[in-house]
């Protein structure tokens, strides 16, 4: 690690590399830790996705924003999830919990207590439930009450914050990292592909770049872009182009007796024909 940025001599551009470098170099410490444990999280959820069980994401404070963004991440990748707030579950949201449902309960110190009081709540329940806490693996540092409730505790292994402020930083940017790496790697698993997240996620600008072609364009043959045979006349060409839709595309597909592609009449054909010859309107309109 990275000595902290707290020298007065330190600039503040100088400050701000130094926190980002410790907050990434927690992030790679924290992926080069993960092991079965992270593994095991992950059959948990994907099970608990596939018997129609939804992720419940509880956590205080900072620790609850974050666990708010978790579980819009796997909503949004097929898995359904909602954040709790720990100490509303104690005045009526424990409704929300159900057997089949499991538990991502989050604090730093694992020693939370309306986070911990949740966890024994659902263990007595015989609900599943996964920790995420500031703990490091294969430490000697004795387990949490969070740790010891959990199926499978896990922890992103920060102990000290970035900068060296007591604001909650370096532990929130690693639990939120987990917490993606745990719903991205889910759907993995479940094949979630990217067809599978645009019925999700419609809106916006990622929406729209997964919008397939054909729900952009506007006229689609034989829908809103009338598609006519070539061997009416004008005239009953106009009428069935009208029966096909009201909509005013600017333009006829015209068709073979195959249905073929044979040619495009346009409103702009059409002006002409009137002002030119209006007696060719009982001509076919192949002919014009």
């Amino acid at each position: 690690m990275k000595p902290k940025p707290t020298s007065d001599a330190t600039t503040e551009i100088e400050f701000a590399r130094a926190v980002l470098e410790e907050q990434a170099d927690a992030v790679g410490a924290m992926a080069a830790s993960l092991g079965e444990g992270f593994e095991r999280a992950v059959d948990l959820i994907v099970a608990c996705a596939e018997q129609d069980g939804s992720v419940i994401v509880s956590g205080l404070g900072k620790s609850g924003l974050i666990g708010a963004k978790i579980s819009a991440t796997l909503a949004s990748l097929g898995i359904p999830s909602h954040a709790v707030h720990p100490s509303e579950a104690s005045h009526g949201d424990l409704g929300r919990f159900r057997s089949k449902d499991i538990l991502i309960a989050l604090s730093k110190s694992g020693e939370t207590d309306e986070v911990v009081n949740l966890a024994a709540i659902l263990r007595q329940d015989g609900m599943t439930i996964i920790s995420i806490t500031g703990g490091a693996d294969g430490t000697s540092q004795p387990a949490s009450s969070l740790d010891r409730l959990a199926d499978v505790p896990l922890h992103v292994g920060v102990g000290d914050e970035a900068g060296g402020s007591p604001a909650p930083s370096t532990s929130t940017t690693c639990t939120l990292a987990l917490g993606d790496a745990l719903a991205l790697t889910a759907a993995r698993r479940r094949r979630f592909t990217d067809a599978d997240f645009a019925k999700r996620h419609p809106g916006g600008s990622l929406g729209g770049m997964l919008r397939p072609v054909v729900d952009i364009i506007r006229f689609r043959a034989g829908e809103t872009l009338p598609l006519v045979k070539d061997s009416l006349s004008v005239s009953d060409a106009l009428v069935e182009a009208n029966r096909q839709s009201s909509r005013r595309p600017g333009a006829l597909l015209l068709v073979d007796q195959n249905g073929a592609l044979s040619g495009i009449f346009t409103d702009g054909d059409l002006r002409r024909l009137v002002v030119r010859s209006p007696e060719r309107l009982a001509e076919p309109i192949a002919n014009t």
